[in-house]
């Protein structure tokens, strides 16, 4: 048994009487009664341990803790448990981390005490602010709501965001550790400085939980400084943007609200939990770091860290932030702004969406209006926003001074290009600016030609936006998807693998593998795409065959070399294969055998897809191993979908229904691997047809809706939509009837879309297959 409180936004109210307000901020004293086996933790240190009896005579513990500093009830924080815990103290402040008994006398809490000191040191010199607190504990919960909570001296997370098993010498599991504790540890040693970005000093004319983005972005912004500080082998750059800008691009443009809304608005349709999105927290950092790039970090930083002298332990709103860079900015010459801080803030804050850049190489015009999607416009939709727009740009290899776009349209005569085929521009540089480009074909083709040549005379950042931003511009109607294609040619001489992830993304999309494999695409994708994936596949086989060992300190490689094996086999490269085969026979020869963690996935499917009923029989036997870990075992469910012959796919499936050997959550797990697949997708949806009955006990409406996810990719007659309208006609309440039918309709107009846009990958693939 434990207890974790978690109060962030209004639950306070549900454990003692308060006004549940941000902005109305109090000490607190508290006193937990308790059974004695347990310890209880708190905001602040225990100052007294006693114990008292009850009327049946039973003994408690009362533990007392110190008074809190002034602080909103949200932050307020216990948690009850029999956990263990490692110590160590930094400057002065004692830092615990508490986990279950056996995780901390196996060092899995060990990596994280280690950095929690370092980025507390390096956030406090950094906005030149010392932590309020005497000590700080840090508790892995087997269970949490949230990744991680921020409650001032008592934080929680998931064990997964704060525990490295000593045998994972990978940096990616140490680097999210990093980043999950820096992101918390950014609310907690700039306390005065994050919190008081969030709330509101008078609530009568002012508002509250709509500047959260100030809180969670500005800690985000600040988790990947702190990360990258503790492991300086992570690339900044290159993980901010992999990870924060371009997600949340492809999330925004489809998203109707802005960083920073209304009272009336939030409490009109928002529930409060909504607000802890994507946009809160990435568009939030994102903004953060074009900010902190148009002023500098140095004067960035010299303004909060006067914003936070004026208002420790008090509050203040989003204008109060913008008024202290605004001083900043006036009190030197180096850097000029166009408007006022307020207003070019404003104008990303308080809007939704963000802009494309539309660039006119011949006159040197740029033009900016929101970016949306043009597919699914309606005549009611407003799309007028302006921003004001820091632009960076590169011409032919060498950075220019920063330049602003303040209106809808502008001309910069600096930007005109002469006629030479070797005169080419590049804007947003490094994607410091929260907005995409779109170049004109001039441009494009240049761009391109430079990219065959030699790609590296483009940053890396910038190559993997430019792929990005025209595929975006593809799927929303501005460009063809010719012209996304053309940008392709060059990869045979990139060898960065978070710019193949992104193509990889964009060609092959996970969930689409099943509808590219048409005799018409998939051929020419594979000559296409293998000849220039031949260089960077052999230089990781490599590794994988010589010295895995060799990419512990590769991140890249540890988050998206599994996407690039998978594609290289799913293409049917002979080579990726036979090495599946081969490891995964080792492992059948041999179970203490360790597949590679970096390609597991890819192998154990392939293993068994290249195999027959004995590699099968091996995934099933080590599946049913008792010491399977649960990550494994997802491996291996996928692993058992990739079978070729479809009477192992029905035993499977069969296997699925049975409560003895499996768990009743695997069952809906199996038929969504199975009808993922090229031959499993009509197996299974014969299953369940067959089946209906006993599934329906057990899973009924969730399983539909995820089986009809899938199968409605694969509808596009009448014929096809009346079969499965057929089943759920009979299946279905009336009332869902027709949400479904809706459902299937729309889906055979999105299979039309994609039908088409096939066709001209097809003859677009047929006339570049043999460059």
């Amino acid at each position: 048994m434990l207890i974790a409180s978690q109060m962030e936004p209004t639950y306070a109210r549900r454990v003692y009487p308060c006004f549940d307000e941000p902005a109305m901020k109090a000490t607190f004293n508290i006193r937990i009664v308790h059974d004695p086996s347990y310890v209880a933790l708190s905001n602040m240190p225990a100052i007294d341990v006693s114990e008292v009896k009850d009327e049946n005579g039973s003994l408690w513990t009362v533990t007392t803790f110190n008074t809190s500093l002034k602080m909103s009830t949200y932050l307020t924080a216990f948690v009850i448990c029999d956990f263990d815990y490692v110590t160590r103290t930094e400057r002065g402040n004692e830092i615990r981390i508490w986990a279950r008994k056996e995780a901390v006398k196996n060092g899995y809490v060990d990596y994280a005490l280690n950095i929690t000191g370092p980025i507390f040191s390096f956030l406090e010199d950094v906005l030149n602010v010392s932590y309020p607190l005497p000590k700080t504990d840090l508790v892995a919960l087997p269970d949490f709501g949230a990744g991680g909570m921020e409650n001032w001296g008592l934080l929680i997370f998931q064990e997964a965001s704060l525990m490295n098993l000593p045998s994972d010498e990978f940096m990616s599991r140490k680097a999210i550790i990093a980043l999950i504790v820096s992101h918390e540890l950014g609310h907690q040693a700039c306390d005065s400085f994050f919190f008081l970005f969030k709330w509101f000093g008078n609530l009568v004319t002012m508002n509250w939980w709509n500047d959260l983005w100030l809180n969670e972005g500005l800690a985000s912004y600040f988790e990947y400084l702190g990360a990258t500080f503790v492991e300086p082998k992570l690339s900044l750059d290159k993980i901010f943007y992999a990870h924060v800008v371009q997600p949340v691009l492809r999330e925004d443009s489809k998203i109707a609200r802005s960083l920073s809304e209304s009272e009336e608005k939030i409490k009109g349709s928002f529930s409060l939990m909504s607000l802890f999105d994507n946009i809160t927290y990435s568009k939030g950092a994102s903004i953060a770091w074009m900010l902190s790039g148009f002023l500098t970090e140095k004067l960035f930083i010299r303004a909060l860290t006067s914003y936070l002298k004026e208002f420790s332990f008090s509050n203040a709103n989003q204008d109060d932030l913008w008024t202290h860079i605004q001083m900043v900015v006036d009190a030197q010459d180096e850097v000029q702004l166009p408007a006022s801080v307020k207003q070019i803030m404003d104008s990303w804050t308080c809007q939704n969406g963000f802009p494309v850049l539309t660039l006119n190489l011949t006159t040197g015009t740029i033009r900016q209006e929101q970016f949306f999607n043009k597919k699914n416009r309606k005549s009611t939709d407003s799309y007028n926003n302006t921003w004001i727009i820091p632009i960076s740009w590169m011409r032919n290899g060498s950075s220019q001074p920063l330049t602003w776009l303040d209106k809808s349209s502008k001309m910069f005569p600096e930007m005109q290009v002469s006629e030479s085929d070797y005169d080419w521009i590049l804007l947003n540089v490094n994607l410091s600016g929260y907005y995409r480009v779109n170049y004109d074909q001039l441009n494009l083709k240049r761009l391109a030609r430079l990219l065959e040549n030699d790609p590296k005379v483009i940053p890396a950042v910038s190559r993997f936006q430019l792929i990005d931003d025209v595929f975006a511009l593809t799927d929303c109607g501005y460009v063809p998807i010719e012209t996304a294609l053309e940008l392709t040619k060059y990869l045979a001489k990139e060898d960065e693998l978070f710019i193949w992830n992104v193509v990889l993304l964009n060609l092959i999309p996970g969930n689409l593998e099943s509808t590219l494999k048409n005799y018409e695409v998939y051929p020419l994708l594979k000559k296409y795409l293998l000849k220039r994936m031949l260089p960077i596949y052999h230089y990781y086989a490599g590794f994988i065959h010589q010295n895995v060992d060799a990419l512990e300190d590769d991140y890249f490689a540890q988050m998206y070399l599994e996407k690039l094996f998978a594609t290289a086999c799913w293409l049917g490269l002979q080579d990726c294969l036979d090495l599946s085969s081969e490891l995964y026979a080792k492992w059948m020869d041999n179970p203490e055998y360790k597949i590679p963690f970096l390609i597991r996935r890819t192998v154990c499917c392939y293993g068994v897809a290249v195999g027959s009923d004995k590699e099968w029989n091996f995934a099933w036997k080590m599946y049913n191993h008792t010491d399977c870990v649960e990550e494994d075992e997802d491996i291996l469910l996928n692993a058992m979908s990739c079978a070729k012959e479809p009477w192992l796919l029905y035993r499977y499936l069969q296997y699925g229904l049975s409560d003895t050997l499996f768990s009743s959550n695997c069952t809906s797990a199996i038929i969504s691997h199975v009808v993922t697949k090229d031959i499993g997708h009509r197996i299974a949806w014969e299953f369940i047809t067959e089946n209906w009955p006993l599934l329906s006990q057990g899973y009924g409406q969730e399983l539909l809706q995820d089986v009809l996810k899938v199968m409605g990719r694969f509808v596009k007659t009448d014929v096809q939509i009346q079969e499965l309208q057929g089943f759920y006609n009979a299946t279905l309440e009336e009332d869902e009837r027709e949400a479904v039918t809706l459902l299937l309709e729309s889906a055979k107009l999105k299979n039309i879309e994609m039908r088409k846009l096939l066709n001209k990958v097809a003859s677009w693939l047929e006339k570049n297959v043999d460059d």
